[in-house]
């Protein structure tokens, strides 16, 4: 059986990933049982994704609470890219407060639908939730001028990095699974009330933190 390493290696170059995450919460294991599936992992592992995971279409289903913006886009079919799907994916990423967008890393693209994927495969169907995308270098330092977690050379002004959640994953289980792909850095937000914290994805050098 091809490996992730094999077929990325023949499509977009991306780097394979070895997955080693935290157990889901929230899951409904009877929606797993008529899918056929096994209950949730106690850990992720890429070696549990086999090819047929990565070849199939890429749909990415988003919500911008600032905006009131929702969509579900495919992005990604026989081993492409869709050029205006990416395009309408980078305007859902911008600069809500900055008015501007910028292309944003296919690789953070992948990172966010993969874990919308694995987990829809377990009962846990919902929208990654972008509470910040791209950023003008403006909009990054009124952020830290206003106290608000944000790297002087952040890159969400490079468009590799997102500050996302999703329903029914707490930080930890969201963090551990983005971490597990891979691709780059790994924010551990971890915040009280019913909204909760948030998990920031780039695709950077690896690295974690928490803050």
């Amino acid at each position: 059986m091809a490996t992730r390493r094999e077929f990325l290696h023949k499509t977009m170059g991306m780097a394979a990933t070895a997955m080693v995450g935290a157990p889901l919460v929230g899951v409904a294991p009877a929606r797993a049982a008529q899918d056929g599936l096994q209950p949730p992992p106690d850990i992720f592992d890429a070696q549990a994704l086999d090819l047929e995971f990565w070849i199939k279409p890429r749909t990415l289903t988003v919500t911008r609470p600032q905006s009131g913006e929702k969509a579900s886009v495919l992005y990604w079919k026989d081993g492409e890219i869709i050029d205006s799907a990416y395009q309408e994916l980078c305007h859902l990423l911008r600069d809500v407060n900055g008015k501007a967008l910028a292309p944003i890393d296919p690789k953070l693209l992948e990172t966010l639908w993969g874990a919308q994927a694995f987990v829809a495969r377990y009962g846990i169907v919902s929208p990654v939730e972008i509470l910040s995308g791209y950023r003008t270098p403006a909009s990054n330092q009124r952020l830290r001028e206003q106290g608000i977690p944000a790297a002087r050379q952040s890159l969400h002004m490079e468009g590799k990095a997102a500050d996302v959640r999703i329903a029914n994953l707490n930080e930890e289980v969201l963090g551990g699974l983005v971490k597990s792909f891979q691709q780059g850095g790994v924010g551990f937000y971890y915040r009280s009330g019913p909204r909760g914290g948030w998990i920031h994805a780039d695709t950077g050098l690896k690295r974690t933190w928490k803050g």
